[in-house]
C-alpha cells in the first residue's frame, strides 16, 4: 500500500467515526431535548407561542423598522399571524387562567389596532383579522 492509499484509507475511517460520534451526538441532542420539554409546563409552551406569532405580526404589521427601506411592512402576512394569535388565545384561555390570557389579550388586540390603522382602505365590520374569534375590535 503507498502512503496516498494509506492516508485516504485513514481519512476515510475517521471520517466514518466523526460521522458516527456526531450521529450519537445528534440523538443524545434530541433526547435532552424531549427531556427539556417534558419539563416545561404547557401555560409557558402556549404565551412561548403567542408571544412569537405577536412579534412576527408586529413586524409585518410596520412596527418595526428597518434601516434601509424603513419598515419591513406586509399586511398579507401580518394578516395571517393575526388570525392565528387570535384563534391560539380565544381557544388557550380557558386553558391558561385569566392571568395569562389577559396579557395575551391585550397584545392581540394592540396588533389588531395597529393593523387597522395600517390599512389604506378598512375592513368590513367582522372581517379585520380575528375578528371572528375576538369580535370587532375598535
Amino acid at each position: 500500500m503507498t502512503d496516498h492509499q494509506h492516508t485516504d484509507h485513514t481519512d476515510h475511517a475517521e471520517h466514518a467515526e466523526h460521522a458516527e460520534h456526531a450521529e450519537h451526538a445528534d440523538e443524545a441532542s434530541d433526547s435532552q431535548h424531549l427531556r427539556d420539554i417534558s419539563e416545561v409546563a404547557s401555560v409557558e409552551i402556549i404565551t412561548s407561542a403567542c408571544v412569537h406569532l405577536m412579534s412576527a405580526a408586529a413586524v409585518k404589521v410596520g412596527l418595526a423598522e428597518d434601516e434601509e427601506s424603513g419598515q419591513h411592512q406586509d399586511l398579507a402576512e401580518a394578516r395571517k399571524l393575526i388570525i392565528a394569535l387570535a384563534g391560539l388565545v380565544t381557544a388557550a384561555a380557558p386553558e391558561i387562567g385569566n392571568e395569562h390570557a389577559r396579557s395575551l389579550r391585550d397584545g392581540l388586540r394592540s396588533l389588531q389596532l395597529a393593523f387597522a390603522e395600517a390599512l389604506p382602505f378598512p375592513d368590513a365590520p367582522g372581517e379585520a383579522p380575528g375578528e371572528k374569534y375576538t369580535g370587532r375590535v375598535s
